[in-house]
């Protein structure tokens, strides 16, 4: 048997979920005429897809929480706890409301509700959030799938996965990426604990230090955990791609039962991963930089037709995250009208391979650490945690008071990173007296 075809039988299995993955996106594709299906799916998607829809982990994320288990050991589990406690939040408070709302997209909720020129700051606001976030995303790409290519560099890598991840979603919308997403959740729960079982077969390389609990929480503050929770909170109620879902949920329930059942699964999920660099830690491994330890283990630890098989899967994974994200973005520039005409799905593709480009540049020019850059991309979101509840809740809430919350969570955000930067954990400041300021503001404006 020659090395060709020994090679070839290795990476099958990969190029098998691959060309399902182009297959799923192309046969979605076919049945998207119209921007209203593009952008939310026909509004009629029923529990199994939208949950997985909302399960499936970002990459980027994945790889910023599961380093925190290198040097935080198990009190990095902590982390996938903020996104139990974040998204049941969103599930009690807004996920219904959102569908009662059953709009295009976020922005278009403030325009209906304090005026269309709050509803384009909001689009400004969150448009450069998301940008933010998509960064990291492609960060991510070159980070992992580096080791597989390491004749090129971050751009050219990042370049490549950006290419592709546009070749799978760009036609088929939210209705390609929902229906990948339930395909991948499958492999997902698959792979990762086979991931944790190749990472306990390595041999210890060093005899690791033992950490307790006080050296945990000290590179892990305990403060710092509380604000990640509370600004999870208070940001991911307007996160634009989980308002888009429970629009594109077929009934208010089905919204509800989702984000709850997500609120689960997405915490198993963040500490499976987790519990991998846990394991590759204990073993002794030395990582300069412990965002890459997942790299590592699919590097060194798996077979060869397990490593591919786990590249084709979190390949997928960040396709469907980037897709998301991008469609989200698509959806709140495309304005407040949806159309069946096609010049709008043209112009909704073309808005895609723009936004792609440009979170390419932004990955590689301005993100240097995941996790610190995806918190900072959340301040101007939650400086409208305000708007967004008062208008759901009180009918008092004013134009006025939206103005001052926004304002004032913007600067008490901004000016707690200038303060007391990322080193002096800025985020337990912004969080603990930025959110009351935000609301003080919100109701001593409105009643103004």
């Amino acid at each position: 048997m020659n090395a060709n075809f020994l090679t070839y039988l290795t990476l099958s299995p990969a190029i098998l979920l691959i060309v399902l993955l182009f297959f799923i996106g192309w046969y979605k594709a076919k049945r998207v005429a119209t921007e209203d299906q593009y952008l939310l799916a026909n509004r009629n998607v029923g529990l199994w897809i939208l949950t997985a829809s909302l399960v499936t982990p970002n990459l980027a994320t994945l790889i910023a929480f599961s380093a925190a288990g290198y040097y935080a050991s198990w009190w990095a589990i902590s982390l996938p706890f903020v996104f139990f406690i974040g998204i049941t939040f969103y599930a009690i408070t807004v996920a219904k409301h959102w569908k009662d709302f059953n709009g295009a997209s976020v922005a278009e909720y403030f325009s209906q509700r304090y005026g269309k020129d709050m509803g384009v700051l909001v689009a400004i606001i969150l448009l450069l959030a998301m940008l933010g976030f998509s960064a990291t995303y492609v960060k991510s790409l070159s980070i992992v799938f580096g080791p597989l290519f390491p004749q090129l560099n971050a751009w050219q890598v990042s370049g490549i996965g950006v290419a592709c991840i546009v070749l799978v979603s760009l036609r088929g919308g939210l209705k390609a990426i929902i229906h990948t997403d339930a395909f991948n959740l499958i492999l997902i729960f698959i792979f990762f604990p086979l991931l944790i079982y190749y990472a306990r077969q390595i041999p210890i390389q060093h005899i690791p230090k033992p950490i307790n609990f006080a050296t945990m929480t000290t590179h892990l503050p305990i403060r710092y955990v509380v604000s990640l929770m509370l600004l999870t909170m208070f940001s991911y109620i307007l996160a634009p791609w989980y308002g888009q879902k429970m629009v594109a949920a077929k009934d208010r329930k089905t919204a509800y039962y989702a984000v709850l059942i997500a609120a689960f699964l997405v915490f198993i999920l963040y500490s499976l991963g987790v519990i991998i660099v846990i394991t590759l830690q204990q073993k002794g491994i030395l990582f300069a930089n412990p965002e890459t330890a997942l790299a590592y283990l699919m590097s060194h630890g798996l077979p060869l037709y397990m490593k591919n098989i786990a590249y084709a899967i979190l390949f997928i994974m960040a396709t469907t995250s980037l897709a998301s994200i991008w469609n989200a973005m698509v959806a709140l520039l495309m304005g407040l009208n949806l159309s069946k005409q096609n010049h709008l799905l043209q112009k909704s593709i073309l808005l895609t391979l723009f936004i792609a480009g440009l979170s390419l540049w932004c990955a590689n020019v301005l993100v240097n650490h995941i996790l610190q850059k995806m918190i900072l991309a959340n301040i101007p979101i939650v400086a409208l945690s305000f708007a967004l509840l008062a208008g759901f809740y009180w009918k008092r809430a004013s134009r006025l008071g939206v103005y001052m919350s926004i304002m004032v969570g913007l600067m008490v955000g901004v000016g707690s990173y200038l303060i007391y930067g990322e080193t002096g954990m800025y985020t337990w400041y912004w969080a603990v007296y930025g959110i009351p300021l935000i609301f003080a503001a919100g109701i001593i404006g409105s009643y103004l």
